[in-house]
């Protein structure tokens, strides 16, 4: 199977765009961003009504590169806000379709991924996949207790990029991911940090709209007790308490911008304030990553750093510095979705790994 060559198509939507690549085995062949006007997109009243619209945007572009889709062995997409399961690579079924549609979970432009791979796989007569969708759930039970029995604990994290570097950091450090423990930090728009223990993430704060540290656009753990003040003060109404937790929390509160460079380059510049806030948003990423070591009882075989807040080095190293007496440092920078969905669907086409069946029980 190692010599089989595999060519993979890989779809990951975002809100305006549609990012592509094609895969021959491990080689990135093609990749392209595809942006979407706004106006294109304003005319659909749900997102889930755009998969026809983005199927063939994609297909225009494949077809322009001159790339022959009758070649493919496989089309694997982002998965989407689906009903919580475990880790791995997905056939896309009726189940899944029928819940990518509907929004099981919520609208999300990644629900679009399993179905416009389907459609696309379907008029080939090949698989269809989704990897590691950001519901993936393989919490321990005692961690989903909260303190109050109406709102337990959720695992919704960044799962593709988080089990794509945990593979690598264990194939560098030379044990399976299965017998490996890591913590892992995934460090982007939202920020989320994982007990990887096993192969199975046993323990992760919320990075949707839960706890955890503060980041570039989410307000992560604030206090209780404030907040529901705060969300009875009539001065707020639901959606506008909601944006300050979610996209206009953490850097956007304090310094009015997500951009870490241009933070980075208002403390290059001398601005103490921006400083001051960049040094407590990584003061609480370690204390997280030392909560995650309790969860491990302190047998961690390393600290993985990933996501686009890892290209600062300066940043890498406030974080290193604090949790050093836990395990080494490993860092991998940015995200490399589309080459997490290849090698989960690589995975199954080489039988390294069983695909697994989405079911609704």
């Amino acid at each position: 199977m190692l010599n089989q060559l595999f060519r993979i198509l890989v779809i990951n939507p975002g809100s305006t765009s549609t990012k592509i690549g094609v895969f021959d085995n491990e080689n990135c062949i093609f990749e392209k961003t595809l942006r979407h006007e706004v106006e294109s997109i304003s005319d659909f009243s749900r997102v889930i009504e755009q998969y026809d619209f983005r199927r063939r945007v994609i297909l225009d572009q494949l077809d322009y590169e001159g790339i022959n889709i009758s070649k493919l062995s496989a089309v694997c997409g982002r998965g989407g806000l689906l009903r919580p399961i475990e880790g791995g690579t997905y056939g896309v079924n009726e189940a899944m379709l029928e819940d990518l549609k509907l929004g099981f979970n919520g609208e999300h432009a990644s629900n679009l991924g399993g179905i416009i791979a389907y459609e696309i796989a379907a008029g080939l007569n090949i698989p269809s996949y989704i990897v590691d969708p950001v519901v993936v759930d393989e919490f321990s039970e005692i961690a989903r207790f909260s303190g109050v029995p109406e709102i337990p604990r959720k695992s919704i994290f960044h799962a593709l990029n988080q089990k794509a570097v945990a593979r690598r950091a264990a194939k560098d450090i030379g044990k399976p991911y299965t017998d490996i423990n890591l913590i892992v930090t995934h460090m982007g728009g939202g920020i989320t940090i994982g007990a990887h223990q096993n192969g199975k993430v046993i323990d992760v704060n919320n990075g949707l709209h839960g706890d955890g540290p503060f980041s570039p656009e989410r307000a992560g753990t604030v206090p209780a007790g404030d907040l529901v003040s705060l969300c009875f003060s009539g001065q707020y109404y639901r959606d506008e308490v909601m944006k300050k937790l979610v996209g206009r929390g953490g850097l956007m509160a304090y310094l009015q911008t997500n951009d870490a460079v241009e933070v980075e380059n208002r403390i290059e510049a001398g601005d103490e304030y921006a400083a001051s806030i960049y040094d407590a948003m990584a003061y609480q990423i370690a204390k997280e990553i030392g909560s995650m070591s309790t969860v491990l009882q302190g047998n961690v075989d390393a600290i993985v750093l990933t996501g686009g807040l890892a290209y600062g080095k300066h940043f890498v190293d406030m974080i290193s510095e604090r949790v050093k007496w836990i395990a080494d440092t490993i860092t991998y920078p940015g995200e490399n979705e589309l080459q997490a969905l290849n090698e989960g669907t690589l995975r199954v086409l080489r039988r390294e790994e069983s695909v697994k069946t989405y079911q609704v029980n």
